[in-house]
């Protein structure tokens, strides 16, 4: 109810704006003297949202007979037939007031209330989308209305984050600003050592990505240089166009020195070297010194830095299906069931797989499907924590056929048998953060989020052809004492500390656990 009131509020808006312009069309043409004047139209109640320059009276009418690319106007033709803006008369005399213009769209508007209710009765999708791979301007003005997010700024920035100093925003994309409904950020995390990740993962996802790194102490120099290495030496604009990277580290390990952006990316990296970041795992500050690896801050680090409204926080060895981004927001665009019905709250989970180390990583479900019958994907973990990743009808979505446009397909809980499950979903900075006293080599470190989720009563809505492909290489659980020594000391510390705290603070459901 409440998205068809929004759908409703967006049409009604439409009609408001066109009195608007007629107004301001009667009122150049009434004046001798051209002239420049800025008049703001706005769909979602902001100035900025849009702004049309005005230079005589021959480019206003020129405006007011053109029609918006929205199918909800293409609607309002077709009921007001003999009232759109390009029949309406226009004079120079000033006795046609903004009276008479509000009650022509009170007229429109209780027209369009009845074109709504019909649609609303006959299931009838008003948005047309004809290219699922892209968003049109139509669907990009629906998400507007729909989301009503708010637009962020990309400041550099050094703060504080509890023991760890971040320079948010360190190198950014040069994209330029985006608007918080136009697309989705993949946030993400590393240490420098894994940057070879990010020209596959950039090349499938073609949208804005938050990369934070960790660089303590000496890490700091082969970070810097990794990242001049990616924007220069590879061939192609798409790191230096969408990912953003920030750096953190331990106030207890404090780069010696920490080189300037602006001086540094104006000199051209020598790509004649090897990548910095193909080095020795081991070889790294962080390992000399015995470091644990802040898998939380770094999540939530990038997560705070997306300036998009949907996100998908998601480790750096993990490859998405192309297209996902334009494919998810039409589908958010079109609101159609299960969105426009559930009032919970929600996230968007995707399904994960493995390959094998000499394959090609597939591109469409179809592929996918293929590769498991032949057994040359598996899914995520299976050797390693199958429960961890079994999502709900999981046998169910790989047996379904790929369609040509995305949908949810099935609306899961974590309750039950899937009460250990470690989702990795689209969601939104409403949602919980990652708890920053857990350590990657600690392990269930997204348990506490998990369980918040369940506990809230998130409603999991399944996407039916998306997906997320592990840097080829299928893992086998490998015997670390080290590892499981500090896991079980992890352990201990969420179900003795952590866990009577989220009780406190967030309650209890039957079923929730972690």
């Amino acid at each position: 109810m409440l998205n068809n009131r929004r759908n409703f509020v967006f049409r009604v808006s439409i009609v408001i704006n066109i009195a608007v312009l007629l107004y301001a069309a009667m009122h150049l043409s009434s004046s001798s003297t051209p002239g420049v004047e800025w008049v703001p139209v706005t769909v979602d109640g902001s100035e900025r949202s849009a702004e049309f320059r005005y230079l005589n009276r021959d480019d206003m009418r020129n405006y007011t007979d053109t029609r918006p690319p929205d199918s909800s106007v293409r609607i309002l033709e077709e009921s007001t037939s003999q009232k759109t803006p390009s029949t309406m008369p226009t004079t120079n005399k000033t006795t046609s007031s903004t009276a008479s213009l509000l009650e022509a769209a009170k007229d429109l508007e209780k027209k369009l209330t009845g074109v709504m209710a019909d649609a609303e009765t006959s299931n009838v999708t008003v948005l047309e989308i004809d290219d699922e791979d892209a968003l049109n301007p139509a669907a990009l003005a629906y998400l507007r209305t729909l989301l009503q997010c708010n637009d962020k700024d990309m400041l550099a920035q050094t703060i504080q984050r509890g023991e760890y100093w971040v320079l948010k925003n360190f190198v950014r994309a040069d994209h330029g600003f985006i608007q918080c409904h136009e697309s989705i950020t993949y946030t993400t995390h590393a240490g420098f050592e894994f940057l070879d990740n990010v020209q596959p993962l950039v090349e499938r996802w073609m949208a804005p990505v938050s990369l934070a790194i960790h660089a303590p102490g000496a890490d700091m120099g082969p970070t810097v240089n990794s990242i001049r290495y990616l924007r220069d030496c590879l061939g192609n604009d798409l790191i230096k166009q969408f990912v953003t990277f920030h750096v953190f580290f331990s106030h207890k390990h404090v780069p010696s020195s920490i080189p300037n952006p602006d001086t540094f990316l104006q000199t051209p990296y020598n790509c004649t070297v090897k990548p910095p970041y193909d080095v020795n795992a081991n070889s790294t500050y962080m390992k000399a010194k015995s470091l644990l690896y802040p898998v939380n801050v770094a999540r939530n680090i990038a997560r705070e830095a997306a300036v998009t409204h949907y996100i998908l926080p998601s480790d750096i060895e993990l490859y998405p299906s192309p297209n996902l981004v334009p494919r998810f927001l039409n589908m958010i665009a079109r609101n159609a069931k299960p969105l426009s019905t559930s009032s919970r709250p929600r996230v968007f989970p995707i399904s994960i797989f493995e390959v094998g180390a000499k394959v090609q990583v597939p591109s469409t479900k179809t592929e996918l499907q293929a590769m498991l019958k032949n057994k040359t994907a598996i899914p995520f973990h299976k050797f390693v924590c199958p429960n961890c990743h079994n999502i709900p009808q999981g046998q169910q979505w790989i047996n379904s056929s790929e369609t040509n446009q995305m949908d949810v397909f099935h609306v899961g809980k974590r309750r039950g048998k899937f009460v250990h499950w470690e989702p990795i979903f689209i969601g939104t900075h409403q949602d919980p953060y990652y708890d920053e006293r857990l350590s990657w080599e600690g392990k269930k470190d997204k348990m506490t989020q998990g369980y918040i989720l369940c506990v809230k009563d998130y409603d999991f809505m399944i996407l039916n052809n998306a997906f997320l492909i592990h840097k080829p290489g299928i893992k086998h659980y490998v015997k670390n004492a080290k590892r499981d020594s500090l896991a079980s000391r992890q352990s201990l510390y969420i179900k003795n500390i952590i866990m009577p705290q989220l009780k406190t603070l967030f309650g209890t459901r039957n079923g929730c656990a972690l």
